[in-house]
């Protein structure tokens, strides 16, 4: 293992974020080799990572799975209070955690993977990853609504302008919409800027990986090609077997 920060080792593990990862040594609830690490301290081969006790292992493989998030699902891990949440119906061997929130009354794709550095870029707002969403409203969509959510919103409550982005009419109530941004409850609180309630919004793209013909509450697993061409996407350095036969023009 190459030489890191706790902080990383611990994202990258799918712990936690790295902020996070800074309270919890913060907290004394890590040790390497047995003490409290320092802020910043780096790790390597034949250190021993513990988490509240529990020995910590790096992931062999970078795991991603596709999974179609089912209306009434909350994104949420440790919400006693929540009905039904994504770990309730998720169940791999290898621990995985969303990359992005969908409300719990949205449906579609979200992203789940134990590489944490690779949740930590998708979810990084500067890098402009694209999400598809389709949405239902509650009265017909004129195409002064169209142009006008594409050019941006300014949000009140969040005291923010949104991004502009594409928006395409579909039918009578519904329409396509492809942001680059993620703020809470976004295209919700777009439409009722017009005074329009969403009543379905599904999202079924995120960046190159699509729903394909997933059913609620089912999910797929990207293949180490897709990943690649997911971790290149976010400006991550692969150095996959595949790369190193491309440079030896295999």
């Amino acid at each position: 293992m190459e030489q890191m920060r706790i902080n990383k080792y611990l994202a990258r593990c799918g712990v936690c974020s790295r902020r996070d990862a800074d309270r919890l040594v913060a907290e004394g609830k890590i040790l390497v080799n047995g003490k409290v690490p320092s802020p910043g301290q780096s790790i390597g081969e034949g250190d021993r990572v513990t988490v509240s006790g529990r020995p910590l292992k790096a992931p062999d493989r970078t795991v991603v799975l596709a999974f179609y998030k089912p209306v009434g699902v909350t994104c949420t891990e440790r919400d006693s209070h929540a009905e039904r949440k994504i770990t309730d119906l998720v169940h791999y061997p290898v621990r995985v955690t969303y990359a992005g929130r969908l409300d719990k009354e949205s449906e579609g794709l979200l992203l789940l993977s134990n590489d944490g550095d690779l949740i930590q870029a998708m979810m990084r707002g500067e890098n402009g990853h694209e999400k598809e969403y389709l949405v239902k409203v509650d009265r017909e969509v004129t195409e002064a609504f169209i142009r006008q959510m594409g050019e941006g919103v300014y949000l009140k409550e969040l005291d923010q302008t949104t991004r502009k982005c594409r928006v395409e009419r579909l039918g009578k109530y519904t329409f396509r919409m492809v942001l680059t941004q993620g703020l809470n409850r976004q295209i919700r609180r777009m439409c009722a800027h017009f005074g329009y309630e969403t009543v379905a919004l599904k999202r079924i793209r995120v960046m190159q990986v699509g729903l394909r013909n997933l059913k609620p509450g089912e999910y797929y697993e990207l293949e180490e090609p897709d990943i690649e061409r997911l971790r290149r996407a976010c400006g991550i350095s692969t150095g996959s077997r595949i790369e190193e036969e491309c440079r030896k023009g295999g």
